[in-house]
């Protein structure tokens, strides 16, 4: 009797654990919105100011709803290389900088590419012309690389602006709040001078 006691225990300890760890899955399958996004932003205490505008896929289309504020908006690209190791590249986004030189700078051998939007939903829970440094809060498995502009870290603007997850707001935050945002998410940046390498380009 207890021998039969001592399976069906075994038996329903073994399928709750498979239970378990299905729904713990399907919890880290869940990706940060919006709205979760600045909740957290919130928690974090770092002040953020959102602006509302229609969907923009491109910085052309964004700079008309965004260039007459305080501050800087960010471009940010989703790029792999050959190797399909994934980066994110966010910049002022009046850097002019080709892939062939980011992709020296952030020692990318073979050069980089723009990643597929199905790659981009996956890691970062974002979609095509939505693309932001904010994404990261997803990436928990830290398979993306972060390449910053050091402007965007050293003060230069008082305010910077990405899309918070969808591409028809902008979410300013300073580049202080951009440092807690990545202590939070766990993400070290790699720091770059665009500036620099187009001068040095040029020359």
């Amino acid at each position: 009797m207890r021998r039969k006691r001592r399976k069906v225990s075994y038996v329903y300890w073994y399928f709750h654990r498979i239970e378990r760890s299905k729904t713990m899955a399907n919890v880290s399958k869940v990706k940060v919105g919006r709205e979760g996004l600045l909740k957290k932003l919130e928690e974090l205490s770092i002040e953020s100011t959102t602006i509302e505008h229609p969907e923009v896929f491109t910085v052309e289309e964004a700079l008309p709803h965004v260039s007459h504020l305080e501050g800087m908006f960010a471009k940010n690209l989703f790029l792999r290389s050959k190797k399909k190791k994934l980066y994110l590249f966010c910049a002022p986004h009046d850097a002019d900088i080709k892939l062939n030189d980011l992709a020296k700078l952030s020692g990318a051998s073979g050069g980089l590419r723009f990643a597929d939007e199905s790659v981009l939903e996956e890691k970062l829970g974002l979609t095509q012309g939505s693309v932001t440094l904010f994404g990261l809060i997803n990436d928990h498995a830290k398979d993306v690389t972060l390449v910053l502009d050091r402007q965007l870290l050293d003060g230069s603007y008082t305010k910077i602006y990405f899309h918070p997850m969808v591409n028809s707001a902008s979410t300013a935050i300073s580049s202080a709040g951009i440092q807690a945002f990545l202590q939070h998410t766990g993400h070290e940046p790699l720091i770059v001078d665009v500036a620099k390498t187009t001068d040095e380009s040029q020359n």
